[in-house]
């Protein structure tokens, strides 16, 4: 039997106690391309980081060849013949690039800055051909650069770039030319193992065509290629094999041509149910009135059907009629609830964007403008400088302060992380020292990790609910509760000792009168199928109470 080129066993990676990828194995034959896929956190970045020697395994043997491979970092991995390419938004910066710039300062070239594994002050040949510069004389170290800007002309011209962009410094490209630079770095040099790392969405359309075919002449050529990507339509193009991640598991590995797109997508989301109809054009107001009127006619029927079981066809015609009626506004009732889940669904990923956006970006960008106004204020001639530039510098931090708040209000990272217990926890301290409000919190010990749905729909609950007390009952003291109830139900109760409300709740009129925090909780519980109570009475405080069907916590292992 032939050696495969690579055999990944048993490998899994942890941070803190956190498991992030959990016992993947599977193999790689020479020539072959997989195609690795799996939701947001499945794993598979985690994956390629291990293979490419970015970080190390916690357990489980990489063999590359029949050889058992131990990497301190990716330049080992080059070594040997893995190369890496990642998306430039996505990159970690684990590149060391002190052993290939010595050329560079020895020619007067001061390096100051590298971003997404490129050296910024550097023009596009360097970059393309860093570490693997060519000498016009190896033994003096003299670097013929005319022939280093010819070969990095030819393979701009590959992927359809201009030839004058050889000599442009990367601080001037946008991030697609950037991604082909880092590109273009990996495909100079031939290797063993390619790994793409969902690159081809900045990509644009013709540059994804020629990257397509780039991996079937790699493959033809010898090359092994492991290419993670959300695009079903290309991996099913230029794959051999599709792996499946889930939840840090690989659950499947199939021949792309024995498989179908729908069979990847089940997987990947870890359900084989029905597709349901989410028509987009349906305008969600309508949910409730729909559901109002379904269950009007419900009653119609029934009582129709006990009236005129004796009389002729045309009160059965009549009852037929209502029947088919009662079917279609189940059906739009169904549609108008897929269309709430998808477009809360879309609202948390775009939250969750937004807080990454805002992390990684301005307030890393503001912690930059700190350091540099620490060093100003180091060097401030006069006492009245120094005291501005300290004012201006806290005034920066308390703002950060600000964003990194509003960023876990976004998408709180515990969340995520370390599951619903720990996120409401979180969630309660912090509310408390703001508001000012004795909060008291009881959460069942056995709850454990919950679906990923039904965890932050809960969350959204007890925010919008914490939120509405702070803003509205003039409260003193707060209990909150989630506990399983006796039939394995999750009961979530939130009361305090404000001053209630005057009259009934009424949803209706709460939404036209733009009063959207309930109105939002009656929602996620509907969609849910749970069921929220409400009591309450002037001067006697509120209670909300809310009950989600049996969640089953998740089996961990």
């Amino acid at each position: 039997m032939t050696t495969p080129l690579l055999r990944v066993e048993n490998l899994s990676k942890n941070f803190d106690r956190l498991p992030a990828l959990k016992e993947v194995t599977f193999s790689l034959a020479k020539g072959e391309v997989i195609g690795l896929v799996g939701r947001q956190g499945a794993g598979k970045s985690t994956l390629l980081h291990m293979l490419s020697g970015a970080i190390p395994p916690s357990s489980g043997t990489i063999n590359l060849n029949g050889t058992k491979l131990h990497f301190s970092n990716r330049i080992e991995a080059q070594k040997i013949g893995i190369e890496t390419v990642y998306q430039t938004s996505n990159l970690i910066n684990r590149f060391d690039f002190s052993s290939h710039i010595f050329s560079y300062r020895d020619a007067g070239v001061n390096v100051t800055r590298r971003t997404s594994g490129l050296v910024e002050e550097f023009d596009v040949t360097q970059n393309i051909l860093l570490g693997r510069e060519i000498k016009k004389f190896p033994f003096l170290g003299v670097i013929d650069w005319n022939g280093m800007i010819d070969v990095a002309q030819k393979l701009l011209g590959e992927f359809d770039l201009p030839a004058d962009l050889a000599h442009e410094k990367i601080s001037n490209l946008s991030d697609e030319q950037r991604q082909v630079v880092l590109l273009l770095r990996t495909l100079y040099r031939p290797c063993k193992l390619l790994l793409l790392d969902n690159i081809i969405p900045i990509l644009s359309f013709q540059r994804q065509e020629i990257l397509l075919d780039k991996i079937q002449q790699l493959a033809a050529q010898g090359t092994s290629i492991i290419i993670s990507s959300d695009d079903l339509k290309h991996l099913f193009t230029i794959t051999d094999r599709i792996i499946v991640l889930y939840e840090g598991r690989l659950i499947a590995d199939r021949r792309t041509a024995e498989s179908t797109p729908r069979e990847i997508v089940e997987l990947i989301v870890g359900s084989a149910g029905q597709e349901q109809v989410s028509p987009l054009i349906w305008a969600l107001e309508s949910y409730h009135t729909a559901q109002q009127q379904t269950e009007d006619l419900r009653r119609a029927q029934a009582s129709l059907q006990e009236s005129l079981d004796a009389q002729g066809s045309l009160n059965r015609q009549l009852v037929e009629r209502l029947s088919n009626q009662l079917v279609a506004l189940d059906q739009l009732n169904a549609a108008l609830q897929a269309t709430q889940r998808r477009l809360i669904t879309e609202r948390e990923d775009e939250r969750k964007v937004l807080a990454r956006e805002l992390h990684d970006q301005i307030i890393q960008d503001m912690l930059g403008l700190i350091y540099r106004l620490e060093e100003v204020e180091e060097f401030a001639g006069s006492s009245g400088l120094r005291q501005d530039v300290g004012s201006i510098r806290q005034g920066i931090r308390n703002l950060v302060g600000e964003l990194r708040q509003m960023c876990s209000d976004l998408r709180p990272p515990t969340l995520d992380h370390h599951g619903l217990s720990a996120a409401i926890d979180s969630l309660a301290s912090e509310w408390a020292e703001r508001s000012d409000i004795h909060l008291q919190l009881e959460i069942d010990p056995a709850l454990g990790r919950l679906p990923e749905m039904i965890e932050l729909s809960v969350f959204r609950i007890v925010q919008e609910g914490l939120n509405n007390v702070r803003k509205h009952a003039a409260a003193k003291h707060v209990r909150l509760s989630l506990q399983r109830t006796s039939n394995t139900n999750l009961l979530v109760r939130l009361e305090d000792d404000g001053k209630g409300l005057s009259k009934p709740t009424d949803l209706a009129s709460l939404s036209v009168n733009k009063h959207f925090g309930l109105v939002g909780i009656s929602e996620r519980v509907a969609l849910l199928r749970g069921s929220m109570n409400i009591e309450s009475s002037q001067g006697n405080g509120t209670i909300l109470q809310v009950e989600i069907p049996s969640p089953h916590p998740l089996i961990s292992s």
